[in-house]
């Protein structure tokens, strides 16, 4: 996880620090909006991609995905720290199928 940190603190500094021809900086000029539909898209790209079963281009993809999510991230003020632990919280679970909304079992 040591590239999604290094991710986050970058993202986190072009927003306090704009720079000239930056994405992530242009990303922050539009606003949440913007940064949520480029979320969408790139989530749309990673299904296509991975349903087409190009390897190469699922891997970019998500790539870009979760680039986008670290950028709302940020945008929004969500350490990285909060996910890390919520991902680690539900590791610890086990057997917890029964949780799931009916339209997850159904699908």
């Amino acid at each position: 996880m040591d590239l999604m940190r290094e991710l986050y603190e970058t993202a986190q500094s072009r927003k306090e620090n704009a720079q000239e021809g930056s994405y992530t900086g242009y990303l922050f000029q539009q606003g949440l909006d913007k940064i949520l539909k480029k979320c969408a898209e790139e989530c749309g790209e990673v299904i296509i991609a991975a349903k087409n079963g190009r390897q190469a281009d699922t891997v970019g993809e998500i790539s870009d995905l979760l680039y986008h999510l670290v950028v709302m991230m940020v945008n929004e003020g969500i350490p990285l720290q909060a996910v890390e632990e919520e991902l680690a919280r539900r590791a610890q679970k086990q057997g917890n199928l029964k949780q799931f909304h009916q339209v997850d079992r159904d699908t």
